[in-house]
């Protein structure tokens, strides 16, 4: 299994904490791209965290086992020696993501699927839109038997949201 970071709570006369020192924290969203920018990206994210779990909106999308492998061993190749860091991988959710694909990449240790709206961000024209997540419905029922949680981009790609309102409206509307 994924090794945990330590945790350690002070409690004082069996009280509620008063110190929580996390000792190996996690980076829960990180952008580390690839090329020229993961080589400089990774020495600093090894420094201060012990696991991430990866983005995968690259060009193209890291959306097959193959693909996070690969992008896995550049990550692991531009580490220093002796880093004790763990790239949590995820798969970039696409039309072609099938129950199947799920079930492979769980059993292979893909740790989740993130969800780009189409259009919404950075490298998203791959993504699949708001009005289509009804076809996935079997692919999110496979995600939940095997346990694997579905990241998502919050932010509408409703032409007619201000930009500064795009997330709350992805909340209202989507969510």
């Amino acid at each position: 299994g994924i090794p945990r970071s330590k945790e350690i709570l002070v409690l004082l006369d069996d009280q509620m904490a008063t110190e929580l020192t996390i000792t190996a924290p996690d980076d829960f969203h990180l952008h580390v791209r690839d090329g020229p920018m993961l080589s400089a990206v990774m020495p600093h994210t090894s420094r201060l965290f012990r696991r991430a779990i990866i983005m995968p909106n690259l060009v193209p999308p890291v959306s097959s086992i193959d693909m996070a492998n690969s992008y896995k061993e550049r990550i692991t190749a531009a580490l220093p020696a002796g880093a004790k860091f763990q790239p949590l991988m995820t798969l970039y959710l696409t039309k072609e993501t099938t129950p199947e694909v799920i079930k492979q990449a769980s059993a292979a240790g893909i740790t989740a699927v993130k969800w780009y709206p189409a259009g919404a961000t950075t490298n998203s024209q791959f993504g699949v839109k708001e009005t289509e997540l009804n076809n996935l419905f079997p692919t999110f029922r496979a995600m939940a038997e095997v346990g694997m949680p579905l990241l998502c981009h919050g932010e509408t790609t409703d032409p007619d949201a201000d930009m500064f309102d795009r997330e709350a409206m992805w909340v209202k509307t989507v969510l």
